[in-house]
């Protein structure tokens, strides 16, 4: 059976209720995690989500700024808030479901993005950043016994050559520089994680999942960035089916400027 399981930072949740409803009518993810919702809880369309047939939903949000929310068709248990660099932001939350005889925690994560200047000396939410990335090195695919892992979500990095448009152009701007790209991989080896993306798409070949507002035509420019990622614990790599990452979504009416992606596991 094909199981599916599609991240996506809405930016903005309740703005864009309408294109979350039309990658619902369409693709039908079993789990949907979503990113940015920009939204305290208390405030959060959990009507229309639950109307969708996602009856089991939680939530991480405030005012404004960052949140994460998994809405889910399976039941979602013993779910989990990390304040990483214990500043009160809502960018983490995890939660277990089982699926067959297995076991499997599921994270969802919206890293910062670090600001425009690379250096912490005079950017504050660049040396956040740095120290975010710093403390989810502990993150262990491996950390609960017989369960295996998924980790979804912004990650605010392309870590690899082909994961931006140009390399070179990028080295020096934020989400690509060598600390966060060597911070991010390192983060995957200490954990023990599995590049689910890249298992079946080559590391030289381009792999996108964000597309400025700033570009006029974004498609004809097609100067995009991996920021979005879906790892597992190696357990799960046999599995995977395919990975889509949803291109037109860009220029659906009101448009994020991330994409979803959907990872589709025989489960």
């Amino acid at each position: 059976m094909s199981f599916s399981i599609t991240t996506w930072n809405i930016n903005s949740v309740r703005l864009r209720m309408p294109i979350v409803e039309q990658l619902v009518l369409k693709h039908r993810p079993d789990i949907l995690c979503l990113q940015e919702t920009k939204v305290p809880n208390d405030l959060f369309p959990l009507a229309p989500l639950r109307a969708m047939g996602y009856e089991h939903i939680i939530i991480h949000g405030q005012k404004g700024y960052h949140g994460v929310a998994i809405a889910s068709r399976v039941p979602l248990a013993e779910d989990h808030r990390q304040d990483y660099c214990n500043v009160g932001d809502a960018r983490h939350i995890s939660a277990v479901f089982e699926r067959g005889n297995r076991r499997i925690r599921l994270h969802n994560f919206y890293v910062p993005a670090g600001g425009d200047e690379p250096d912490r000396t005079i950017n504050p939410k660049f040396g956040h950043k740095l120290d975010f990335i710093e403390e989810m090195k502990n993150l262990k695919a491996s950390a609960e016994p017989n369960t295996s892992a998924i980790l979804v979500g912004d990650l605010n990095i392309a870590p690899l050559e082909h994961d931006v448009w140009s390399h070179k152009q990028l080295l020096k701007i934020v989400s690509h520089t060598p600390i966060e790209t060597d911070g991010l991989i390192e983060v995957m080896k200490r954990g023990g994680w599995h590049d689910l993306m890249r298992q079946h798409v080559p590391a030289n070949e381009k792999l996108y999942t964000w597309w400025s507002y700033r570009a006029k035509d974004w498609e004809a420019a097609d100067k995009g960035r991996r920021l979005d990622h879906i790892w597992s614990s190696p357990d799960l790599g046999p599995h995977l089916q395919r990975i889509e990452v949803l291109k037109e979504a860009r220029g659906w009416e009101r448009p994020s400027d991330h994409v979803p992606v959907t990872v589709h596991l025989s489960l």
